[in-house]
């Protein structure tokens, strides 16, 4: 029975719409009803969770200050060898001298954080049994004991003194491994599957990079006289450019990998990064003109601020972005997507 049907008190009743027309006529009959009018979604937004509400990725166990201080260290002894052999080559030893007690100082003290993290000292040492050149870990760990004696003896033949040669050749080769103890903890954090990391990973070294520059001219220029600072106000100007710059770009190409860096205590984090290295530069390039000793010192309190805001601010965005799963479902979806097309 098509378009009626009995029902027990023997009235028909049309029932037209429960057969439904088959053929050519149902496709002309739909294709009339969807006509005009926009596709309405049946299924509700997902809402991102997991089995028994884990997250997808088991978030970073490492301590926040041991970690997040063992990156903005490791980001100031690179550079401060860096400056230290450049203040060498133009005859500043003012400059020198600070640069050098600065990155053994700073190496020190990231090493023994790293270790402290590690829990025991023979952990750091089983890292160093192989040479994995693919590993970015432990690429980093050989960097880091190439590195570390060659800044104390830098450091050491200056204070005393003595072995001028010995500590040319510290000076020099620490030089030459800076650039790679500043920015080699930027590859191991994309390395990892922290979506805010590993996304990051085209532009995160040079945001590393410029945020170790500054960190390493804001030491001089507290330390160092005005006259002798030459070299630590370019280096805190381009070093800011270098790291606001790639900051935002790597921001613009994450998408929505981004949103951990614009929420709560990583937000507020960035946001005085930001503001302290881009006033602790513009305070550097007036402390050059007027010869003022205290603003060179409030820029470099200011660049030396800045940047450990931005370490400190990057470690827990990437927590917050493990602990989230719609930061590692949606990405991989969107890939998928991709590939297909």
């Amino acid at each position: 029975m098509s378009e009626s049907e009995v029902t027990r008190d023997g009235v028909r009743h049309a029932r037209p719409d429960r057969e439904a027309p088959t053929g050519v006529h149902a496709g002309r009959r739909r294709r009339r009803r969807g006509r005009g009018r926009g596709e309405q979604p049946m299924v509700p937004d997902a809402e991102f969770s997991s089995y028994y509400g884990k997250p997808v990725l088991n978030k970073p166990t490492w301590k926040p200050l041991d970690i997040a201080g063992y990156l903005y260290l490791g980001g100031l002894a690179g550079a401060s060898s860096l400056l230290a052999a450049g203040a060498g080559a133009t005859g500043r030893p003012a400059l020198g001298r600070a640069a050098k007690a600065g990155a053994a100082g700073a190496i020190t003290l990231s090493l023994a954080a790293l270790v402290h993290d590690l829990g025991r000292p023979s952990r750091f040492l089983n890292m160093l049994r192989v040479f994995k050149p693919t590993s970015p870990m432990s690429v980093g760990s050989w960097v880091l004991c190439g590195y570390a004696p060659l800044a104390l003896a830098a450091a050491a033949t200056d204070v005393a003194g003595r072995y001028r040669p010995v500590g040319s050749a510290a000076t020099a080769g620490a030089a030459v491994l800076g650039p790679a103890v500043a920015t080699y903890t930027a590859v191991l954090l994309s390395d990892t599957a922290v979506p805010s990391w590993h996304e990051g990973y085209r532009e995160l070294p040079f945001v590393f990079a410029g945020s170790a520059a500054s960190s390493a001219a804001g030491l001089a220029l507290v330390a160092v006289p005005v006259g002798e600072a030459g070299p630590a106000r370019r280096m805190a100007v381009l070093g800011a450019a270098l790291e606001l710059g790639a900051f935002q770009a790597m921001k613009r190409r994450m998408g929505l990998a981004a949103e951990p860096f614009e929420e709560g205590r990583p937000h507020r984090l960035l946001r005085a990064a930001e503001t302290l290295t881009a006033g602790g530069a513009a305070l550097a390039l007036v402390s050059s003109r007027v010869r003022d000793r205290r603003l060179a010192a409030a820029a470099g309190a200011a660049l030396l601020s800045g940047s450990a805001a931005l370490r400190f601010g990057v470690f827990h965005a990437g927590v917050a972005s493990a602990e989230d799963p719609r930061y590692t479902v949606v990405p991989q979806r969107e890939r998928l997507r991709g590939r297909d097309r």
